[in-house]
């Protein structure tokens, strides 16, 4: 602004100059400042020009600058949108899991119940079977006495096995199950026995 009003003096004193008929000295001094007036303007407007165009690099950088941050501003929200995605579908999968354990622990906790229920009734039978186990052996005892039958118990499935102590002599005992009746098994082995007292 400086300058046009310098400008504006310089044409005025042309002017009166002009109009005053004045010394050609005056007139050329006054044209010689014109001159740098002018110049000075034209400087003035190429620093504007570089100043403009360095003004619109940097608008340009910061509109780049800006439309990377809103791309980078776009993914990472639909990163977040997966990220809640994955999180709630983590926080179903985590109630199935505690109910499933809450499950698990109701259920082992009845198998631990019936562990000791299996376990107090193992004892009741041992119990029993101590009362038991003499009369059994007595009656095996008896039996023996009897029939005077000595078992094989570690022969084949299917296959029945023994020494019979008769009264004169010992007669072993080789029957197949599989191939005769239990009828015919039970009146053989009782036909063994003395029946002399």
């Amino acid at each position: 602004m400086a300058a046009f009003r310098d400008m504006e003096e310089v044409s005025y004193g042309l002017l009166s100059l002009l109009g005053a008929n004045r010394a050609e000295a005056q007139q050329r001094r006054l044209l010689g400042r014109h001159e740098q007036m002018v110049e000075r303007l034209l400087e003035m407007q190429d620093g504007a020009d570089r100043q403009l165009r360095e003004t619109l690099a940097v608008e340009e950088e910061v509109a780049q600058s800006l439309l990377e941050l809103k791309e980078c501003t776009c993914l990472g929200g639909a990163k977040l949108q997966k990220l809640e995605v994955e999180l709630q579908k983590a926080s179903k999968e985590d109630a199935c899991l505690q109910a499933r354990l809450c499950q698990l622990t109701t259920e082992l906790q009845e198998l631990r119940e019936m562990e000791e229920d299996l376990q107090r009734q193992e004892r009741d039978v041992d119990e029993d079977n101590t009362i038991t186990i003499p009369s059994a052996v007595y009656v095996a005892q008896l039996y023996h006495q009897i029939s005077k039958i000595e078992w094989d118990y570690e022969c084949e499935p299917g296959t029945i096995k023994g020494i019979h102590h008769g009264p004169t002599v010992a007669q072993p005992i080789h029957l197949d199950s599989a191939q005769l009746s239990q009828k015919f098994i039970s009146d053989y082995l009782w036909s063994l026995v003395d029946t002399t007292w």
